[in-house]
C-alpha cells in the first residue's frame, strides 16, 4: 500500500462502471455549486480582505474526505461511494488552485503577511482536518 490507507489503496483499483462515472460527474457538480454557495456567505458575513470562504471550503472538505476514507477504511463506505464522495462532491467542493491564487491576489496588493497566513495556515489546517477526519472516521 505504500503508506496509504487500505481505503485509498484499493480506491485506486476500483472498476469505473458507467453508472459509477456518472454518479462521480454528477458529484462534481454538486460539490462546485456547494463550494460557491459556502465561499460566497462565508465571504458576505467575513469580508473579502482575506479568503476566508476558500479556507473554509478546503478546511471542511479535508474533514469531510478524512471522514470518508476513514469510515471506508473501517468498513462503513463502500469503495465506490468513497469515489462518489471522495473524488466527486469533495474533488468538486474544494479548490487548490483557487486557494493559491487568492495567495498570490493577496501578495500582488501587498498583503505579503496575509498571503504567507493562507498559503501555510491553509495547508497546516487542511493537513490537520483530513488526520482527525481519518481518525473519527476509523472510529479511533
Amino acid at each position: 500500500m505504500g503508506g496509504r490507507g487500505p481505503a485509498v489503496a484499493a480506491a485506486s483499483g476500483v472498476i469505473v462502471s458507467g453508472g459509477l462515472f456518472v454518479l462521480v460527474a454528477l458529484g462534481g457538480g454538486v460539490g462546485a455549486a456547494l463550494r460557491f454557495v459556502v465561499d460566497g456567505v462565508v465571504t458576505r458575513v467575513w469580508g473579502a480582505r482575506f479568503p476566508w470562504g476558500i479556507l473554509v471550503v478546503n478546511v471542511s472538505g479535508s474533514l469531510l474526505l478524512g471522514l470518508a476514507t476513514g469510515s471506508a477504511d473501517s468498513g462503513l463506505l463502500s469503495l465506490p461511494w468513497l469515489s462518489v464522495l471522495g473524488v466527486g462532491v469533495l474533488g468538486g467542493y474544494t479548490t487548490f488552485s483557487t486557494a493559491m491564487l487568492d495567495t498570490i491576489s493577496l501578495a500582488r496588493r501587498r498583503a505579503r503577511v496575509r498571503a504567507v497566513i493562507n498559503a501555510f495556515g491553509m495547508l497546516v489546517l487542511t493537513v490537520a482536518a483530513a488526520g482527525i477526519g481519518i481518525v473519527v472516521g476509523r472510529g479511533f
